[in-house]
């Protein structure tokens, strides 16, 4: 197997404990290797996708991804939601406007980003600190200013609705 930190199990399954709290649940592997601690720009890959798929389906994404990273390929870095409203609470129109703004060209500072975007400066620190906790948004220390950025070149959401199938749901004889 490839020695690089871009590992097929480099995926975030979020899920809601109902009370609004979120809860990030790494494989035992990530967790004890610190995947999402440390990791130079160059280590991340180049897509990020947010998903919302049931528990068994990002488990199959998984495990396929992890066929393609043994066979030598880039695999991307994963977050999934099982419960679609928490990916949409996550990715507010304020918070896409905030990444779209970092990618195309980035802040020297959170004050600086603000100004740009037309928003106050702690709401702006607020977002990119949730971001952050999902391992979206990065900093870089600039002297006394906080440099935002993306480590990824695109970033994929992907929400997926489909007809549950059940026992009963068996052709007619």
């Amino acid at each position: 197997m490839p020695d690089e930190p871009n590992t097929p199990d480099d995926t975030d399954d979020v899920n809601s404990t109902g009370s609004g709290d979120e809860e990030i649940v790494m494989d035992d592997a990530e967790a004890e290797a610190d995947f999402l601690e440390d990791r130079d720009l160059e280590d991340y890959p180049s897509v990020l996708r947010i998903t919302s798929d049931s528990e068994q389906a990002h488990r199959q994404d998984a495990l396929d991804r992890l066929d393609r990273w043994e066979a030598g390929e880039e695999v991307p870095h994963v977050i999934n939601f099982q419960n679609p409203s928490d990916l949409r609470a996550l990715l507010t129109d304020r918070r896409v406007e905030l990444l779209r703004s970092i990618m195309a060209e980035r802040p020297d500072s959170i004050r600086q980003l603000a100004d740009r975007i037309d928003r106050d400066v702690k709401t702006v620190h607020d977002d990119l600190q949730v971001l952050a906790e999902y391992d979206i948004v990065h900093f870089e220390q600039a002297g006394r200013a906080k440099r935002a950025f993306v480590p990824y070149d695109s970033i994929e959401v992907s929400l997926e609705i489909t007809t549950p199938h059940s026992a009963d749901d068996a052709a007619p004889a």
